[in-house]
């Protein structure tokens, strides 16, 4: 009898079913694995199983055999522990710029990494209150040109948008270029991501400052001959993480060092916000003072309203100034 022409793939196929059907919980034995194997039309003994399942195990794959009752082959560890898939799962379902059709066809690809049993545990909604997708499947696209320029060393070419209300038009939330839909010309140097959005920092030779853009606001980007300037601003003087963490909400302001008096028990609020390297200093029993670089800008002094009084501006002068005139503003 003529040998059916899947018999060269019987160890792919066995590959296959054990990492699809077994883990830690779920086993097969050797004659499931054969009656398994019989429906793709591949013949395979008892003793052929265990040759087959030694070469899969000095090939790398991490087989275990459970004897007794209820035991059988099974795939003992992964590339990613299913905690791991749940907490990517989680993440993606939060993230606001994934839209909610890239979301499930992600979650799609982790079930792969994971056993049959095991994936229905991923299929499970993340519920956060007011979570917005966001609607730009480009994004995705931004950012993979985005990387690809910052690898290759080359200024890109962009149009930048923003929302505009237009109650005369069709659509009343319109999209309205900035500089009066002139392309904008920049060298990349990082990506970083703040408040559940994604912006690119690039040097621009025209003002010799670093800026920020939204990305999921980017649109036609493109790839220019020109090589990246700015490369001894970003090598000495620019750090990723610090930069962030004086812009507030991602919105520039003139650069200062605030002096914050603070409660005791708002230490983590300010260690979470300014990093673990700052300097307190003891004011009294409940309190302590802390020296910061921002960018002092309306969104600062917001998060700083925003702590109900625990935290106070109290040095530069001209900085607290310009927050009691906001706040009589707001009263106005």
């Amino acid at each position: 009898m003529a040998k059916s022409p899947n018999q060269k793939l019987k160890l792919l196929y066995l590959q296959q079913l054990l990492l699809q059907k077994t883990d830690d919980e779920h086993r097969l034995t050797a004659d499931e694995l054969i009656e398994v194997l019989a429906r793709y039309g591949i013949e395979a003994e008892r003793k052929s199983i265990y040759s087959d399942i030694e070469a899969l195990q000095q090939y790398g794959l991490d087989v275990e055999l459970q004897r007794g009752r209820g035991g059988g082959y099974y795939v003992a560890s992964r590339a990613f522990e299913l905690p791991e898939l749940k907490l990517l799962v989680d993440a993606i379902q939060c993230s606001r710029f994934i839209t909610e059709k890239k979301s499930n066809e992600l979650i799609k690809k982790l079930e792969s990494l994971a056993s049959e049993p095991q994936a229905r545990t991923l299929q499970r909604q993340v519920y956060v209150s007011d979570r917005v997708k966001t609607m730009n499947e480009s994004i995705y696209y931004n950012i993979d040109a985005l990387h690809n320029a910052i690898s290759e060393g080359v200024q890109i070419t962009f149009h930048y948008f923003e929302w505009v209300l237009d109650f005369s038009a069709q659509e009343r939330i319109c999209k309205r270029y900035r500089k009066d839909g002139a392309l904008y010309q920049v060298s990349p140097w990082a990506l970083t991501w703040d408040d559940e959005n994604y912006y690119m920092i690039a040097y621009d030779a025209a003002s010799n400052d670093i800026r920020h853009y939204r990305v999921d606001k980017m649109e036609h980007i493109s790839l220019t001959d020109a090589r990246r300037e700015g490369q001894q601003m970003f090598h000495h003087q620019f750090n990723v993480a610090a930069y962030s963490r004086k812009v507030f909400g991602m919105f520039s302001g003139e650069e200062k060092t605030v002096r914050l008096r603070c409660e005791n028990r708002f230490i983590g609020v300010i260690r979470d916000r300014f990093g673990s390297d700052i300097m307190v200093q003891k004011l009294d029993d409940a309190h302590f003072a802390v020296n910061v670089s921002v960018a002092v800008s309306p969104q600062f002094f917001s998060w700083v309203f925003g702590l109900g009084g625990a935290v106070q501006i109290i040095e530069p002068d001209d900085v607290c100034i310009s927050f009691r005139q906001q706040l009589q503003d707001m009263l106005k």
